[in-house]
């Protein structure tokens, strides 16, 4: 099949073009890549950004797939592209700058603009006050979850330290599904014991996979 050029495509067609008439929310992902990446002598931005999607299966793939040594990319274009990302996430941070949990979906949304995108498990806490203002969110560990990485001393030393009344655990499954696996499950009953003990309560446990997520609290794990 012979390499379709985006600077042979007809004027009106081009991404650039379509762009400038249309708005960026009429352009799909391809299109919006192959700007970034565009056309070298031997090798289409456009084509080149249709393969990088299929490789990292979407968007959300991009930060696993090793750029600099991808065919078309490079090491300069890797760089750009992997600073886009990252001013990506931070802006969906921002636009989801929750102040205070009313509900699961409050937590879930405040948790997923930072944890969605990881290929690795992350667990972490939201600190609240005792009108479930967030005080911080806290990073425990990066790795698999089980009772021997997540220690109490661990998740709740953060919520001493700041004097929070209450915490959110939450943490991501990567593989896109949020079903609370037999260890989410130990790890929630050991931190609400503890909680109770240390008169810091434990309201949710949150688990972010991909665009859904699971309220430990609405299945009833915590009571």
């Amino acid at each position: 099949m012979a390499t379709i050029f985006v600077r042979e495509m007809p004027v009106d067609e081009r991404p650039s073009t379509r762009l400038k008439h249309l708005g960026a929310g009429f352009l799909s992902n391809a299109e919006l890549l192959s700007l970034l990446i565009k056309d070298t002598s031997t090798t289409s931005g456009y084509e080149v950004a249709q393969e990088l999607l299929r490789e990292a299966n979407g968007l959300a793939g991009l930060r696993d797939i090793n750029l600099e040594s991808f065919p078309g990319i490079g090491k300069g274009k890797s760089l750009e592209l992997l600073a886009l990302l990252e001013l990506a996430k931070r802006l969906g941070q921002q636009n989801r700058n929750i102040k205070i949990i009313t509900c699961p979906e409050d937590a879930a949304d405040y948790a997923a603009s930072r944890l969605k995108y990881e290929n690795r498990e992350h667990f972490c806490i939201i600190l609240l006050n005792v009108k479930n203002h967030i005080l911080s969110w806290e990073t425990i560990s990066i790795g698999s979850l089980d009772a021997s990485v997540v220690h109490p001393r661990e998740v709740f030393r953060p919520a001493i330290i700041k004097g929070a009344a209450s915490i959110i655990l939450v943490h991501n499954h990567p593989s896109g599904d949020p079903t609370p696996s037999k260890e989410d499950l130990e790890v929630t009953a050991r931190m609400v014991q503890v909680g109770k003990i240390m008169n810091i309560s434990v309201l949710d446990h949150i688990i972010i996979g991909g665009d859904s997520f699971v309220s430990m609290k609405e299945k009833g794990a915590i009571k």
